[in-house]
């Protein structure tokens, strides 16, 4: 005589309660009671102008993305464009810079910044 099958099992459906409707849109503008006080620069660190840009009177900006820390310090930085000469010097000097943080809610936040170095010859 043949050994009897275990019955297989039977699915346990789990019925997932309705998800809560949507509040209604407002009709009018909602107020803002947050605060948002913007990141200033505390120490700006002057770049060395590079001795051959000088020579070869090259001048520009270089444009930068960085990221601006809860500390007020970069802790990104992203080249965008820049004359390659001038590069180096403005990174250098960016990553020396310091910043009261960007707080919002009362709370200190990241946020991603945009920076421009000029550099010009006399």
């Amino acid at each position: 005589m043949a050994a009897a099958r275990p019955a297989a099992p039977v699915p346990h459906v789990l019925e997932l309660p309705a998800p809560p409707k949507p509040n209604p849109t407002p009709t009018r503008p909602v107020r803002v009671t947050s605060s948002v006080e913007l990141a200033h620069p505390i120490s700006r660190v002057d770049p060395i102008y590079p001795q051959l840009a000088r020579q070869m009177h090259i001048q520009g900006v270089v444009e930068l993305q960085g990221v601006l820390g809860t500390d007020g310090r970069i802790h990104e930085l992203k080249v965008l464009r820049g004359h390659p000469l001038l590069i180096k010097a403005a990174v250098d000097a960016v990553m020396q810079w310091v910043y009261t943080p960007t707080v919002l809610n009362g709370q200190p936040v990241e946020v991603q910044a945009p920076i421009i170095v000029t550099f010009k010859l006399n």
